[in-house]
């Protein structure tokens, strides 16, 4: 992509209205911009992250097993009557008549539709266990949105929901998740700690929240430095392996971690005090099992093994896909802008010339553009008529992995300038070998 016949309207300072580092550097490098009190659009470069994040979520689900569909962000009222909901959920809730003065509502959450697509069509046990996801846009209609994409009315959720014959299968259902969430969040560069969470009114130890740890979090975390040294994506980890999964759920659950909510000082004391770690954290991703609470109140029964109706045991399991775009900058940024793990980038590198009118600069950089592009790398090469220390500062705040830089004094030496955004390394090295550097 060139910058110059890209939209991407960057902005000198904060808006005075960004309170938070997430919010002021995706409205400054151009990702969004609001359009309604917690309501954004995704101009192109924050429209490709999401785009990013939201392909590993999709790619890790269906690894484990799950199938994706797609349900509609309106849904009937008469469904959440079935379960009981629609009167309880609060204010929260956008409520809709359509022209015929049926009650609709902007889905919150799906709970009770695929509850319904599932009972309607679902007849025997030898349909479990199945679990089913979407990656959809949903509203709630918090009274004092704020903090930008952290916490919006207008957010895009993954939602999946396990159905089991028992609660063994439950059970199993539940690792398997916990699992791919954990390689979801790894994927993407990003430390994730599994957090056991309230689980309300079904009890037991089902509930596990994901916090990732960043300095302006909304939880106090408390953790086992063990969790630093997992490998979510070694080999012996399967999703076949039903005594891999509980050991994995037993490792995890062994290890301490928990927010100010959960903390329990006396488990806290059991960790030896080198391996404490404290901190801050944003919630990414929330899985439970609730059991029979929704089968139950709205009539979901299959056939069993010996004939018997058995009503199935469901999970849920959700991840903030447009949160975790605020939550990874809040986690890795510096004073001059975003730093984007590789697996997130918009653009994995980003060309800069020093001088536009400088034919040899515009030669060269044309020349690694196009072998680039060539190559499937993304990249953004800067063509714009500006002095280089202003096409520097914006792709520092732009944060792509990897800079070129590209002046007249290189090119006399033959070469070029290659910076790393994490650690601020630069290296001189010919334009052939930045090529092979950047496409190994």
């Amino acid at each position: 992509m060139r910058l110059s016949r890209c939209f991407l309207p960057v902005l000198k300072e904060s808006p005075t209205d960004a309170q938070i580092v997430s919010h002021k550097l995706m409205l400054r490098a151009g990702l969004v911009r609001q359009t309604a009190a917690g309501i954004y659009a995704w101009l192109p470069i924050g429209f490709r992250v999401l785009q990013k994040i939201e392909q590993i979520v999709r790619e890790e689900q269906d690894k484990a097993g799950a199938i994706e569909l797609l349900m509609p962000t309106l849904q009937s009222a008469d469904l959440w009557r079935q379960s009981g909901r629609y009167d309880a959920y609060g204010p929260e809730m956008l409520r809709i008549k359509d022209r015929h003065e049926r009650e609709m509502l902007y889905g919150p959450t799906n709970e009770e539709m695929i509850t319904a697509l599932f009972r309607d069509d679902v007849k025997s046990y030898r349909d479990l266990p199945r679990t089913l996801y979407h990656i959809q846009w949903k509203f709630r209609d918090e009274v004092r949105p704020r903090f930008g994409v952290m916490r919006g009315r207008e957010f895009l959720m993954k939602d999946a929901y396990s159905f089991d014959l028992d609660e063994a299968g439950a059970r199993q259902s539940y690792y398997t998740q916990m699992l791919a969430y954990l390689r979801t969040f790894q994927r993407m560069g990003i430390q994730a700690v599994p957090m056991k969470a309230a689980s309300g009114p079904i009890g037991g130890d089902l509930s596990h929240e994901f916090i990732v740890l960043a300095p302006t979090g909304e939880s106090e975390v408390f953790y086992d430095a063990a969790f630093d040294e997992f490998d979510w994506a070694q080999p012996g980890l399967r999703y076949d392996d039903p005594a891999g999964l509980e050991k994995l759920f037993q490792q995890v659950t062994a290890t301490y971690s928990a927010t100010d909510e959960t903390h329990d000082e006396a488990r806290w004391a059991e960790v030896a005090e080198g391996r404490r770690r404290t901190g801050r954290g944003i919630e990414v991703g929330h899985i439970f099992y609730f059991g029979k609470k929704y089968s139950e109140s709205m009539g979901l029964k299959v056939s069993g093994p010996d004939g018997s109706m058995v009503t199935p045991e469901m999970g849920s399991y959700g991840i903030g896909v447009s949160r975790l775009v605020g939550a990874i900058i809040e986690a890795s940024h510096d004073d001059n802008g975003i730093i984007w793990p590789d697996a997130v980038a918009p653009w994995k590198v980003g060309i800069v010339t020093m001088r536009g009118d400088d034919a040899p600069s515009i030669a060269a950089a044309e020349e690694l553009y196009s072998r680039l592009t060539e190559a499937d790398v993304d990249v953004l090469y800067d063509d714009r008529d500006e002095r280089g220390g202003v096409k520097l500062g914006s792709m520092d705040l732009i944060g792509l992995p990897w800079q070129v830089i590209i002046g007249p004094r290189g090119l006399e030496k033959g070469v070029v300038e290659l910076k790393n955004r994490k650690t601020g390394e630069r290296e001189e090295l010919s334009l052939e070998s930045a090529h092979a550097r950047l496409t190994a």
